[in-house]
């Protein structure tokens, strides 16, 4: 791993995905999260300070990125609950099955290499009953938005650490072994339509 990934990509990252209309969706999905949950790309914690500190019980972040963990850090010692960090890639989790009862995961299925794998993986370690949420930017539902997205999608993701701008999401959590039990879609207000689209719900395993 060069220089730009392990010191710029992170911080580059945690700008990128710090926008207002971002902020507004972690918002909306965050405090679903309940009992003992898993942060699927917990990057640098942007989503710590909106998860609802009555609900969870203990949190396990998993990330590749340890400077990314490093720029968490003040983010974690503010909240009311015990963090774990585990810097492993999302297709990588080491937990026993049926360990967790949320898996949280929130801009990070576009750019995981295999995505497939990671939700399967996902799947093994939630418990019965319990949840995958996610909010996600993809796979765009007009054709002249998608053709941009493709034209761009090559660089964008050298320049991105992989971030995959045309991933289709519900396909993506189908085949990887769950069913949406409810989803919405918009695109982001203020933010380029190729990048925008966003779809967030909750899903249990199939």
């Amino acid at each position: 791993m060069g220089f730009y990934e392990r010191q710029i990509l992170p911080r580059l990252i945690n700008c990128a995905c710090g926008t207002r209309p971002m902020t507004k969706q972690r918002e909306k999905v965050v405090p679903l999260a309940s009992g003992v949950v898993l942060e699927i790309g917990i990057g640098t914690g942007r989503n710590l300070p909106f998860y609802d500190p009555a609900r969870v019980q203990r949190l396990i972040g998993l990330d590749p990125s340890e400077q990314s963990w490093k720029l968490a850090a003040d983010r974690a010692a503010h909240v009311d609950f015990d963090v774990e960090f585990v810097g492993l890639p999302g297709e990588q989790i080491p937990l026993e099955d049926a360990s967790v009862d949320t898996v949280l995961v929130t801009y990070s299925l576009c750019t995981i290499p295999d995505p497939i794998t990671a939700l399967h993986g996902m799947a093994r370690v939630l418990r019965p009953g319990g949840s995958l949420i996610f909010c996600e930017h993809g796979r765009a539902p007009d054709a002249s938005v998608r053709a941009w997205q493709d034209r761009i999608n090559p660089w964008w993701g050298k320049l991105l650490g992989g971030c995959h701008l045309n991933r289709d999401i519900p396909a993506i959590l189908s085949d990887g072994g769950f069913h949406i039990g409810e989803m919405d879609s918009m695109y982001l207000p203020g933010t380029p339509k190729f990048a925008g689209f966003n779809v967030w719900g909750r899903a249990q395993k199939a």
